[in-house]
């Protein structure tokens, strides 16, 4: 499957085509295509089409985003994907494609001007015209390549594609957490003002206006949770809060519900250095020896609970490496340099041979694409003129150059393969790289976050004893 967005953007051209053509990101531009314009002047001709009919003011062009669940497509599958989306969809628009494979999940990148070279028409994105034309494209398009679509319902219900893919994992989302303390609050509560109250305590902050919004602080924007369920708008936890004291006054329900109290971290002894840091921080987070959702938890920590997931991957990836410390990790990163500097060298040659190959290996592509045309012209039917005329250049093509056509055609699925096969290694070495930068730029936020809990249990203790 894959989730879509679309974003307009005023900004300059270049940037945008400049980041959609990153070579770090497509392989050195090997994932890329376009369409209605040419490489190297794309920027140029999406210029003078706005000039050619006077429309250089407003947006400059838009950006879509189509998002892959992992280990569902292949690059090149997701490139073909996108070129057909783009083909159906923006006919008339220059557009430029680049599917980028630096993140776990592979993503396609679809920037195109605003302004159609064909009719001179600008391009106008809403609500609408994204749910049934972009989204319903795409969902299509990987119908037919034999991709899931989960994505199904009306706007109202549909959730992002990080949102669903932490639910269907069992992860927490910050919407998930939101819903979950606004129940608890609710359950606490004994009328409207206590439960805005024990929300911020927890940390949140409220927006009181046509819909009542909560973040964290520190968050940029809102969360409005009563959008997608009544019982989270104002008149709902009203009523809600209501009930439940009924319920208590009834019987049915204790006044005080029990939750199992905060323990304190104990010092796991088998791991040392990097490694025993990430225990340590796990269990903080909640996430080694469940329990409950710590109650001295601060709005940052709650936050790093939605990277939770993220820190136990890196973890494993210590454990299995064997990198307790700061030396072993920088011999580590060496020898992944190393194997990633000799993954790139073969397949700078892999490419130098393929390049050599180009025009018999394209002629064997026409060769198996044009037989049926062929087939068709010598049958009488009109209209096949230019088809045949190609399939007898590349079949004269393959006969100048005296190899096989079986070998050929081995030889050129063998060195397809093998470059498959090493931009999956140079994939993963440089996933290796990332993941210890990652580490390196987190070891010192992981201690302060750890010191500053350890520090607040410690005043927390200080005062019990005092009390006594």
């Amino acid at each position: 499957m894959a989730v879509t967005k679309i974003l307009a953007r005023k900004g300059r051209l270049d940037i945008g085509i400049n980041y959609v053509l990153n070579g770090d990101k497509t392989e050195e531009r090997v994932l890329t295509a376009h369409l209605n314009c040419d490489p190297g002047r794309e920027c140029r001709q999406m210029l003078d089409t706005k000039r050619a009919v006077g429309k250089e003011d407003g947006v400059q062009y838009y950006h879509i985003i189509q998002s892959f669940k992992p280990e569902e497509v292949t690059p090149e599958q997701a490139l073909e994907i996108a070129t057909e989306f783009a083909k159906e969809h923006l006919p008339g628009y220059e557009t430029v494609i680049g599917v980028h494979v630096d993140k776990e999940h592979i993503h396609a990148h679809l920037v195109f001007n605003s302004v159609n070279a064909d009719t001179g028409e600008k391009y106008h994105s809403n609500a609408q015209s994204y749910y049934q034309q972009i989204r319903a494209t795409s969902d299509r398009l990987c119908r037919e390549h034999g991709l899931s679509v989960i994505m199904e319902g009306s706007s109202g219900k549909a959730v992002s594609y990080i949102e669903w893919l932490r639910q269907s994992r069992g992860q927490p989302t910050f919407r998930s957490m939101l819903e979950a303390d606004l129940r608890t609050a609710i359950q606490d509560a004994n009328d409207l003002g206590h439960f805005f109250l024990l929300m911020e305590h927890m940390g949140y902050e409220i927006s009181h206006g046509n819909r009542l919004g909560f973040r964290l602080r520190g968050q940029d924007r809102f969360m409005y949770p009563g959008r997608k369920s009544p019982l989270f708008t104002e008149d709902g936890i009203r009523a809600a809060i209501q009930s439940g004291l009924e319920d208590i006054e009834a019987g049915r329900r204790p006044a005080v519900i029990y939750r199992p109290p905060f323990q304190p971290y104990k010092k796991y002894p088998k791991y040392t250095g990097i490694m025993a840091l990430y225990v340590h921080y796990l269990y903080v987070l909640g996430k080694i020896e469940q329990r409950q959702y710590p109650p001295r938890m601060t709005p940052q920590l709650r936050q790093e609970v939605m990277k939770s997931e993220r820190y136990r991957e890196q973890f494993d990836f210590l454990r299995e490496n064997d990198i307790a410390t700061q030396g072993d990790m920088a011999a580590f990163q060496t020898r992944t340099e190393d194997a990633l500097a000799n993954l790139m060298k073969q397949r700078t040659i892999l490419n130098v041979r393929k390049k050599k190959r180009k025009k018999l290996y394209d002629a064997l592509a026409d060769v198996a694409a044009l037989t049926p045309a062929k087939q068709l012209y010598e049958d009488g039917l009109s209209g096949m003129e230019v088809e045949y005329a190609r399939y007898m250049e590349a079949v004269a093509v393959l006969e100048q150059c005296a190899i096989p056509r079986e070998r050929l055609s081995n030889e050129k699925a063998e060195i397809y393969e093998q470059l498959a096969q090493i931009n999956r290694d140079i994939r993963a070495e440089r996933k290796k790289l990332a993941l210890c930068r990652e580490i390196q730029s987190r070891l010192p936020q992981m201690e302060h976050d750890i010191d500053k809990i350890e520090e607040r249990e410690s005043e927390v203790k200080h005062d019990e004893r005092r009390r006594r």
